[in-house]
């Protein structure tokens, strides 16, 4: 298996060095990371269900696609890339920024973009990654949040109630 390296930052975003995945995750380093939010013509959101072989929250449902970027990656370049490699994806025009969170424990310590772009799909899941997928009303989500928040990975949780914030 190829090792991935990722920049680590400083608190400002500013690549200071870089590290192995794996080192990056045991001592807590910030870096970066990116999620993306599919939404088709109903106002529906696509969100995977992450596999069971996930290191962190497996099982749990997710952004439609989510991943770290890799040392020398652009934010950008990274969303474009995990919507291939998760969803066998391309979309006709590049997501779109909505939304940076800054790195904190919800994030596992990652500065975040979120991205947001419309897809119909049909959309072939990586299935070392993603279990399945379904689309969901945001109202949908917001109460299975409420009534089953440990079914969805921290981050996205965390993100999620930003994200509803911003638009209101």
């Amino acid at each position: 298996m190829n090792e991935e390296w990722f920049d680590v930052v400083d608190d400002q975003d500013r690549v200071i060095g870089r590290e192995l995945r794996a080192e990056v995750h045991r001592r807590g380093l910030l870096h970066r990371a990116v999620h993306v939010l599919v939404f088709d013509r109903k106002g529906r959101v696509f969100l995977q269900k992450r596999s069971m072989r996930k290191d962190t929250w497996p099982g749990a449902w997710d952004s439609s696609a989510s991943g770290h970027v890799d040392s020398g990656e652009a934010y950008d370049a990274c969303a474009v890339r995990e919507l291939r490699e998760e969803l066998g994806w391309t979309p006709s025009r590049a997501p779109e920024r909505i939304l940076r969170i800054e790195a904190c424990a919800e994030t596992g310590q990652e500065f975040v973009w979120v991205y947001r772009c419309a897809g119909e799909g049909p959309f072939v899941l990586h299935p070392e990654e993603i279990e399945r997928g379904e689309w969901f009303t945001p109202a949908a989500i917001d109460a299975a949040i409420t009534e089953r928040p440990d079914t969805f990975a921290l981050s996205f949780r965390h993100l999620w109630g930003i994200v509803r914030v911003a638009e209101r």
